[in-house]
């Protein structure tokens, strides 16, 4: 049989997912798999690059079902229904991104396409309708945003099942990626508040002085916590700048606090942007090359 597309997995996921209790991504594709009563030979179906055309759908499936708060993911690996999505599964609606959107406001906002030519509307039977009028390379643009912000989401969900000093050498690893001198993680104990010390530059003339705090995304820092750490970077011996970057998020004032005291803020989105920029943590699975006419080789001058 043919394979669903991506959007049709969804009922299917829920229904795999309708005991509420947690579930291996594993287990969910086999429970759809038997339910739809699928072949070797569509299970064996892959892309280009040679992952799994199956697994690949139910996973855009989950993510998207995640996105609109339908599943949670307690553990990595694993997802559980929400009770937003043990509701949707009782309503026996046709479940579509369009129902999703209308359903979740963050659902929209990470499915909307960025462009400022694409527009939501809402149709004469209030659903809501996504619209994108892009040019190819537009969507291939959304495309590979939407494979980063997966990505992201990944990724920050596998630093924070890493200990705290996992976490302190990888912001001293990503720091060196982005071209910084070396760098030390200091002691695990007795460092005043200071995680890491990285040169600005590659001879040392200038030190970095870095906090890093492995603390859940929901979690906001004030300023109180931005000011023990500008009293950590007094020394001995005292520097100028600081680097304070956390899984988590900051509030205004910590964010207007750190400006005015020479501190650089990370926060977990802005963190696995980097990771994935400079390849921190991560792997290139496929290279897309995207090409244009070279006007220089067909100009009558040659």
């Amino acid at each position: 049989m043919a394979l669903p597309k991506y959007d049709e997995f969804y009922r299917l996921v829920l229904n795999a997912l309708q005991d509420g209790k947690s579930h291996s991504m594993k287990e969910v594709r086999n429970s759809i798999a038997q339910t739809l009563h699928l072949t070797e030979q569509d299970l064996s179906e892959t892309l280009s690059n040679g992952s799994s055309v199956y697994a690949g759908r139910v996973g855009w499936a989950k993510t998207y079902l995640k996105k609109a708060e339908m599943i949670d993911s307690p553990q990595r690996g694993y997802i559980t229904i929400t009770p937003a999505g043990q509701s949707l599964l009782a309503s026996n609606e046709p479940i579509t991104n369009a129902l999703l959107a209308k359903l979740s406001s963050a659902f929209l906002d990470f499915y909307r396409p960025q462009s400022g030519n694409s527009t939501s509307t809402q149709s004469d039977s209030g659903n809501t309708q996504i619209s994108t009028p892009e040019t190819p390379q537009e969507t291939f643009e959304r495309v590979y945003n939407l494979i980063n912000e997966q990505l992201a989401d990944e990724l920050l969900n596998d630093v924070l099942n890493q200990s705290p000093v996992f976490f302190e050498h990888l912001v001293v690893d990503l720091m060196k990626a982005m071209g910084y001198g070396d760098g030390l993680v200091t002691k695990y104990s007795g460092d005043d508040g200071i995680d890491g010390i990285i040169h600005e530059d590659k001879l040392g003339f200038n030190l970095i002085y870095i906090q890093a705090k492995r603390w859940k995304p929901d979690i906001t820092i004030t300023k109180p916590e931005l000011q023990k750490f500008a009293g950590a970077m007094m020394g001995p011996p005292k520097v100028e700048k600081g680097l304070f970057i956390t899984t988590a998020k900051f509030s205004p004032k910590a964010k207007e606090y750190a400006t005015a005291q020479h501190i650089i803020l990370v926060d977990g989105k802005k963190l696995t942007e980097l990771m994935i920029e400079y390849g921190v943590g991560v792997s290139t699975q496929k290279a897309y090359l995207i090409k244009r006419i070279d006007s220089d080789y067909f100009s009558d001058d040659n």
